[in-house]
């Protein structure tokens, strides 16, 4: 028996499946759950988590959230999550273009609204993660 990982975002179930292991970023670095691994909640930061089942590694870009590990069952909570493989660079362009634009458009306001610059941060946050799981699919890197 293996790992059940389930990853959630606001808006859906990004993935669900089996892992023999899962590499996941903290902000004290990247940590290994393996079958057996002692009850766990931390912190994830932006960036990639690494799912291995039967030797085939897959790829995921995080944004900012929380993991659980209690049993065998990994649980994360991300703000946002997508597979390597639905990685499209060509709309990641197209959102940090509107995010500059929105950044130009609030630099002329005397009141900026401290949740429209969240948004704009995170919108910049998964669009550089995204970037980086890409990069390292299409350059062939491995774990």
């Amino acid at each position: 028996m293996s790992l059940t990982l389930e990853i959630v975002t606001p808006d859906r179930r990004a993935y669900t499946g089996e892992a023999d292991s899962v590499t996941l970023p903290t902000a004290l670095g990247s940590i290994g759950i393996l079958k057996g691994h002692l009850p766990l909640t931390s912190i994830i930061e932006a960036g990639e988590v690494v799912v291995v089942l039967n030797g085939k590694t897959s790829r995921l870009a995080v944004d900012k959230g929380f993991v659980r590990v209690v049993s065998d069952k990994v649980s994360v909570v991300t703000e946002a999550a997508i597979d390597e493989t639905k990685i499209d660079l060509k709309a990641i362009e197209q959102a940090e273009e509107r995010a500059r634009q929105a950044v130009e458009a609030a630099r002329g306001q005397k009141e900026i609204d401290p949740v429209e610059i969240a948004k704009i941060e995170q919108i910049l946050r998964f669009a550089a993660v995204q970037r980086m799981v890409k990069g390292r699919s299409s350059s062939g890197l491995t774990e």
